[in-house]
C-alpha cells in the first residue's frame, strides 16, 4: 500500500520561510507527477505547484517567484520551498502524486496534509 506522509509545516511571520517535504513509501512502481496543494477555511483546495518526472514544472500565479518545488535525487522524496511567505498563505498544504503500483495500476495518492500557518 502506497503513502504519503507531509512534514515541515508550522507557524511562521509574514516573510519568513517554510520548506514542506512529502516522502512516498510502499509498493511504488513509477511516480508520473508529483505535487502540492493548499486549502484554506471556507475554500476549495487549489494547485500549488506540480513536477513532471521529466523536470517540467508549474506554480499557481499567487505563489510565482516565491515557491519552488523540487525532488530530492534517488528519493521518493519531493518538496516545496516557501519564501516570503503571506498570511494569505495559511492553509493545510497537501502533498500529491499520480503513482504506478503494478503494470496496469495508476492512481493518484495524497498525504495527510500539514498546516502552515503566517502571522501578520
Amino acid at each position: 500500500q502506497v503513502q504519503l506522509v507531509e512534514s515541515g509545516g508550522g507557524l511562521v511571520q509574514a516573510g519568513g520561510s517554510l520548506r514542506l517535504s512529502c516522502a512516498a513509501s510502499g509498493n511504488i512502481f513509477s511516480i508520473n507527477v508529483m505535487g502540492w496543494y493548499r486549502q484554506a477555511p471556507g475554500n476549495e483546495r487549489e494547485l500549488v505547484a506540480t513536477l513532471s518526472m521529466g523536470g517540467s514544472s508549474n506554480y499557481a500565479d499567487s505563489v510565482k517567484g516565491r515557491f519552488t518545488i523540487s525532488r530530492d535525487n534517488g528519493k521518493n522524496t519531493w518538496n516545496l520551498q516557501m519564501n516570503s511567505l503571506k498570511p494569505e498563505d495559511t492553509a493545510v498544504y497537501y502533498c500529491n502524486a499520480y503513482i504506478q503500483t503494478t503494470r496496469v495500476m495508476w492512481k493518484d495518492y495524497w498525504g495527510q496534509g500539514t498546516q502552515v500557518t503566517v502571522s501578520s
